[in-house]
């Protein structure tokens, strides 16, 4: 399936038709006219990422010329709901096991977390709408196909989904270097969801002020933190050995 489609009309379709968008880009200088507001109010509604960028910027992404500067990266799969996710949890009768993504924003750190999901028991992965990748083909080929047993969460805010699930008894876990515990020393048995920050940022101010703890993975080197796909993989493998998986 192709990454994007091009043009107003192709793209007000799609988009109407319930296809799976990841975001929306239209160029600065388009005009608001009806087929452009239709596609806003439409990715308005579906909770899509609409950007304004340069055309030139459209000019090199696009496969053809006449893309009449609207692009739509499409997903190769449906995102699920948080509360897909807590029934999913309940029907595997087992304490909800998640893995949020804060931020991250290379699709073969997105594909590699995922695979490690699916093979160490996560029962969803949650990932922020905007300033992240979404579920590309590129993402798909980097999961060697993990992606079609992983269900993956789309949300427009990352803190208040972890509210969210405070409030469903999940115990948020954030993984940074400043934390006071190893995460070997979380209790993982618990319902848990593990917070995994974006690549060389790590997570936002106000994600960690939201984690209910902070744990960090111990490092004996002179580099201060791991790829993010390697951080989540040593966690999760973590939590997978805990509940004796």
């Amino acid at each position: 399936m192709a990454d994007t489609i091009e043009g107003k009309n192709p793209v007000v379709e799609a988009l109407k038709s319930g296809r799976p968008i990841n975001k929306v880009l239209l160029a600065r200088n388009i005009g608001l006219h009806s087929a452009v507001t239709e596609i806003l109010n439409l990715s308005r509604s579906r909770r899509i990422p609409v950007e304004f960028v340069e055309r030139r910027f459209i000019d090199k992404l696009a496969m053809t010329s006449s893309h009449q500067g609207v692009i739509a990266y499409t997903s190769i799969k449906e995102y699920v709901t948080l509360e897909d996710l807590l029934t999913i949890s309940r029907d595997k009768k087992e304490p909800p096991l998640y893995c949020i993504l804060d931020g991250i924003e290379d699709p073969y750190n997105l594909g590699a977390i995922i695979r490690s999901a699916e093979a160490s028991g996560i029962h969803g992965v949650i990932t922020r709408s905007r300033r992240a990748v979404g579920l590309t083909a590129t993402v798909a080929k980097a999961s060697a196909g993990a992606v079609e047993y992983v269900p993956v969460a789309r949300v427009s805010n990352i803190s208040q989904t972890m509210l969210a699930l405070g409030r469903n008894s999940v115990w948020v876990v954030g993984i940074d270097q400043t934390g006071k515990i190893p995460y070997s020393q979380v209790d993982f048995k618990l319902p848990t969801a593990i917070v995994i920050g974006s690549e060389g940022k790590g997570l936002s101010d106000l994600v960690k002020k939201r984690c209910d703890s902070l744990a960090f993975i111990p490092m004996l080197g002179r580099i201060t933190s791991l790829n993010a796909s390697i951080a989540a993989a040593l966690v999760m493998y973590e939590a997978f050995k805990q509940r004796g998986w």
